[in-house]
């Protein structure tokens, strides 16, 4: 079996929103990358997920000259529509942020664009990578083993390595038990994730009502993406496409909801984890391999794409000024930003599904939701910091 032994000064382990961001921006910023993928191109392109890109996440990419080629022709909405039992309330996040709000970007939009980019500037992006390893995390000399494809073993030495494959990638596993502090939350309850080739709605939409909360978001000009929440220990075979539709309308308040084929189901845990570090020696994790975050609020990949931005820039004063201090507060300043968007995306997830289903938290806190979620709407200042956090 052929063995290849090669250098490079960063290996990136996984190619998704995380990892891609990061090696467009290396790529930019003139240091040599490598990103291991163990899914196919195919596969990688087409897996959907997150849609919606903050204001902040759209800078990043602004800042570092990839505004064009990554976000021409989204599109962007500051605008959501909240239904209490059906009545609609529209809250304008733009007017209340002097302009900021988010584009509509479905996820695999994004990464199409991010290879693309990334590649047609000469970047090195291996797909079908099996048996990703990294080595000497602790040392001076790190490097990462992997098999092709073709079955040919590849060793690449380099000078750090950006763990982003996810909360169940290889990157966090390598890192030795008792080095990092794990805290985790589970919300007690779940989404059903539906993907339809249905007409978007004008605005994000969410829907809280007494048989739980519903939500709506476009992803693409013919297609939505919807969530209902459900026990956690439902499974599939309890949510037919009439179910679905039936519940989406009586939660939306919309009886002519426009329905169309179902392409898609997933259920998604309502749960929370961050890791503490984010990096061990020269090992960095980016994104959902340091923390999970419930999709209330859509602050995922704008997370994995902020962590992403702190650490090309660290990396290029490391390799570039030999500044290495940087660097090394790499994971208290991301963690910040963390532990601010988690407590957001609490409160919201508290106020969206304890205001409608009683059974979760009772009458007295399904009040308090109510109360919270009507501040927004007669309190200036509320409404001013509920926007800053949402766009």
């Amino acid at each position: 079996m052929r063995s290849m032994r090669e250098n490079v000064e960063v290996v990136i382990i996984g190619a998704g929103p995380a990892g891609l961001t990061l090696a467009n921006l290396l790529q930019r910023a003139g240091i040599g990358c490598v990103v291991l993928e163990r899914q196919s191109r195919s596969y990688v392109e087409q897996r959907q997920r997150a849609g919606v890109l903050e204001h902040d996440g759209a800078r990043v990419f602004e800042e570092w000259g990839l505004g064009e080629s990554v976000l021409a022709g989204t599109s962007s909405d500051g605008r959501l529509e909240i239904r209490l039992d059906g009545r609609p309330r529209f809250f304008d996040v733009a007017a209340l942020t002097d302009g900021r709000a988010g584009r509509v970007v479905p996820q695999q939009v994004l990464v199409q664009r991010l290879i693309a980019t990334f590649v047609e500037g000469g970047g090195d992006l291996r797909f079908d990578a099996a048996e990703v390893t990294p080595h000497g995390l602790d040392g001076p000399a790190p490097a990462v083993t992997y098999t092709d494809a073709d079955g040919g073993r590849h060793e690449i030495a380099c000078a750090y390595v950006a763990g982003c494959d996810g909360f169940h990638g290889v990157s966090r596993a390598s890192i030795p038990e008792g080095a990092l502090t794990t805290y985790t939350y589970d919300h007690g309850v779940a989404w059903l994730t539906v993907l339809a080739d249905a007409l978007p709605p004008r605005h994000a939409l969410f829907g809280i009502h007494p048989a739980g909360f519903a939500a709506q978001f476009a992803r693409g000009p013919r297609a939505s993406r919807f969530y209902l929440e459900c026990g956690t220990a439902d499974s599939l075979d309890e949510w037919g496409d009439e179910r679905i539709w039936e519940q989406l309308r009586l939660r939306l308040g919309d009886p002519g909801l426009p329905t169309g084929p179902i392409t898609e189901k997933l259920f998604v845990e309502m749960r929370c984890f961050v890791a503490d570090p984010m990096s061990y020696g020269r090992l960095f994790l980016v994104g959902d391999a340091a923390h999970i975050i419930t999709p209330m609020g859509g602050k995922g990949m704008n997370l994995a794409i902020a962590d992403a931005n702190v650490l090309a820039r660290r990396l290029r004063a490391a390799l570039r000024e030999g500044d290495e201090g940087p660097l090394a507060a790499y994971s208290e300043t991301c963690l910040k930003r963390v532990w601010d968007h988690q407590e957001f995306s609490r409160w919201m997830h508290e106020m969206m599904h304890e205001a409608g289903n009683v059974t979760l938290a009772g009458p007295f806190r399904r009040q308090l939701a109510r109360a919270r979620l009507e501040r927004l709407f007669a309190s200036d200042a509320a409404a001013r910091a509920f926007a800053d956090l949402m766009a």
